[in-house]
């Protein structure tokens, strides 16, 4: 009788150590990982600390009476039906707007020609142009007011030490309200137009020179170019360009404070020095809360109908 044969498999084979992974990676991992989370954690700890905290104590404070100094009391709506009552502020908002309506045209076509000649191969020495117009964006606005307050100044200033030599009257650019306000306007496109040019060269030089050529090529003249192929072409930059400078002409306060105080009297006098005044001379902090409150509503009612409008235009 035969004997039943056993036949053994071979030992499958063991699995291969995982492989230890060196302390060298794994620092460059935990790098990687913690260094991302750092600077999330920092920037929403100063957004906490500058924008939300202060956002919340100013409409906390707009439901009292609180004077900067001493306890507050509860009082509702009173600041703000105090405020909607006092023509002073209306008065500020509305030279508020009225600066707004003439500052920003301003800025935006200064910037706009500014960009354009940048851009053009025919001017020479552009990268030192460039350098030049951008230094006042990095000037503080305080000192850009004290440059132009020296320039235009009643008594002293350079503009009327000029017009005296040639034998003019001086003018009275800080008795006069309307002169004052010019002279903060065109201050004000000096400071803005270097932000805004650098924007508008970015959107100039992303438009096919393909495109100028066929137009070119139609028969279409300087201006129809212009039109028809380079405004269409930087209209995201062009919204973008009225929204920032909308927003920042309606808190303007460094550059007119520095140049008139909000003079002569409170001809020039906008909403943010409205604001001020009220809240750090009058000491009605609550009352000045409520002003900023509304100011913010504002911003975002203005910033809301920028939107809506450039979505039904795109």
């Amino acid at each position: 009788m035969a004997q039943p044969t056993i036949s053994t498999a071979p030992a499958p084979d063991a699995p291969a150590p995982a492989p230890v992974r060196s302390k060298s990676a794994q620092k460059r991992r935990n790098r990687y990982v913690i260094a991302p989370l750092v600077l999330i954690g920092v920037n929403v700890v100063l957004f906490l600390v500058f924008f939300v905290w202060p956002g919340a104590l100013g409409l906390l404070y707009s439901f009292t009476d609180y004077r900067g100094i001493g306890k507050l009391h509860f009082i509702g709506l009173a600041n703000f039906q105090k405020l909607f009552a006092d023509a002073g502020f209306y008065a500020a908002l509305g030279r508020t707007f009225v600066y707004t309506v003439l500052s920003v045209p301003l800025v935006y076509l200064c910037s706009l020609g500014v960009a354009a000649l940048l851009v053009s191969k025919a001017v020479r020495g552009r990268t030192a142009a460039k350098m030049v117009i951008f230094l006042p964006w990095l000037i503080s606005p305080i000192v850009v007011g004290v440059i132009w307050k020296w320039l235009f100044g009643q008594d002293f200033g350079f503009v009327n030490f000029v017009i005296s030599t040639f034998g003019g009257n001086p003018l009275p650019w800080s008795s006069d309200g309307n002169l004052a306000l010019a002279v903060v306007i065109f201050a004000s496109a000096w400071g803005g137009t270097a932000f805004n040019m650098l924007l508008f060269i970015a959107a100039l030089k992303n438009i096919p020179e393909s495109l100028l050529e066929a137009a070119e090529l139609d028969g279409a003249n300087a201006w129809q170019r212009f039109r028809n192929v380079t405004l269409p072409g930087i209209a995201p930059t062009s919204f973008m360009v009225i929204l920032l400078s909308t927003i920042h002409a309606m808190k303007e306060f460094a550059m007119i404070q520095a140049l008139t105080g909000g003079g002569p009297g409170t001809q020039n006098t906008l909403i943010v020095q409205y604001i001020y005044k009220t809240g750090f001379e009058q000491s009605k902090v609550g009352y000045a809360s409520a002003a900023s409150m509304v100011l913010m509503v504002v911003l975002l009612a203005i910033a809301l109908i920028q939107l809506r409008f450039n979505r039904k235009k795109g």
